[in-house]
C-alpha cells in the first residue's frame, strides 16, 4: 500500500544523523542536475527506481551473523554472531567518513569492510584465531545477505516497468554477488563505485542517474534509511521510504516511521510497481 505525501505531515522535521550540510548539497545538486541529458522527454511515471541495498533489500544483519555463527562454532568461540554483526557494522559509517571527508582516496567498501574486521576480531580478543586466508573467507560474508520476504517478487514487479538498480555504498563486485546469492533482478549495478565517493555525498546519486542517461526528477531513490532520502531528495531524485524495523534487531529506534515528506511511503517493495 502507498501512503501519500499529505499522509506524513504529522511527523516531525528529520534531523540528520549524519556530517552532511543540506545546504551544501543543494549547491552541488543544482550544478549536477544543469550538466545531466539535457533534451530528454519528462513523462510523468517514474522511469527508473533506485535502492539502498543493506537493510532496505536484504537483511544484513541476519546474514552477517548467520556466518559468524557457523564460523565461531567451527572455532568453539563462545561469542553472541547478533553482537560481532553489529560491531562490525558500527564501523562502517566511520570508514567511510574519512573517505567522504577527504581524508583519505576512494577505496572500495569490499576493502573496508575487511580493515573493519580486523580491528573488530582484535577489539574481542579473537584476533590470534583467525588466518589471513580465514579473514578473507569471513569477509565474503556481506556478500551472502537474504533478502527481506519481500524484496525479490517487488523488485520483479517494477522491473516490468522501469529499471531498477541498487544505488549502493557496495563495490560493483560485492553487488553482483549479493544479487546471485539472494535472486535479485537488476538492470545493472550502479552507486558508489561508479561515483568514486560514498554516499550522502551527491555524487553517489547524479553519477548513478547520469549513468542512465536520465534526470533526477525520472529516478525514485528507495530507502529504510530516511538520512539516505533527504540527500537523494535534495539532489531532486524523487522518494519512497520504507520500513524495516528489525534492521538493527527488536530494539530499533531509528528510521522507524518516515519523517520527511518523501514522494511515496511503502509498506512492501512491490507497492511501488502500481
Amino acid at each position: 500500500m502507498i501512503i501519500g505525501k499529505g499522509v506524513i505531515s504529522r511527523f516531525t522535521a528529520f534531523q540528520p544523523q549524519t556530517n552532511f550540510k543540506i545546504e551544501q548539497f543543494s549547491a552541488e545538486c543544482e550544478r549536477g542536475r544543469l550538466g545531466i541529458q539535457e533534451g530528454i522527454t519528462m513523462t510523468q511515471a517514474p522511469q527508473a527506481f533506485l535502492f539502498d541495498v543493506f537493510g532496505t533489500i536484504v537483511d544484513w544483519r541476519s546474514g552477517v551473523a548467520s556466518v559468524a555463527s557457523l564460523i565461531f562454532q567451527k572455532k568453539e568461540i563462545d561469542l553472541d554472531p547478533y553482537e560481532f554483526a553489529d560491531s562490525w557494522r558500527g564501523k562502517y559509517q566511520p570508514a567511510m567518513e574519512r573517505i567522504r571527508s577527504g581524508g583519505r582516496g576512494y577505496v572500495r567498501l569490499d576493502q573496508l569492510h575487511r580493515e573493519n574486521l580486523d580491528e573488530i576480531l582484535d577489539e574481542f580478543g579473537l584476533g590470534a584465531h583467525f588466518t589471513e586466508e580465514e579473514r578473507s573467507k569471513f569477509n565474503h560474508a556481506w556478500e551472502k545477505l537474504p533478502p527481506w520476504p519481500d524484496s525479490v517478487r517487488g523488485l520483479q514487479a517494477i522491473k516490468t516497468r522501469a529499471i531498477i538498480a541498487p544505488c549502493s555504498n557496495g563495490s560493483i563486485a560485492l553487488m553482483t554477488r549479493l544479487a546471485r546469492f539472494g535472486s535479485l533482478p537488476w538492470d545493472c549495478i550502479l552507486g558508489a563505485e561508479i561515483a568514486q565517493n560514498y554516499k550522502p555525498e551527491p555524487a553517489a546519486y547524479l553519477k548513478s542517474v547520469e549513468a542512465l542517461a536520465l534526470s533526477p526528477e525520472q529516478v525514485v531513490m528507495v530507502a529504510a534509511h530516511n538520512s539516505d532520502l533527504v540527500a537523494a531528495q535534495s539532489c531532486g531524485l524523487k522518494t519512497a521510504f520504507i520500513p524495516r524495523p528489525t534492521e538493527m534487531g527488536e530494539n530499533q529506534t531509528e528510521d522507524l516511521e518516515p519523517s520527511g515528506n518523501w514522494d511515496y511511503v511503502i509498506e512492501t517493495i512491490g507497492d511501488l510497481a502500481g
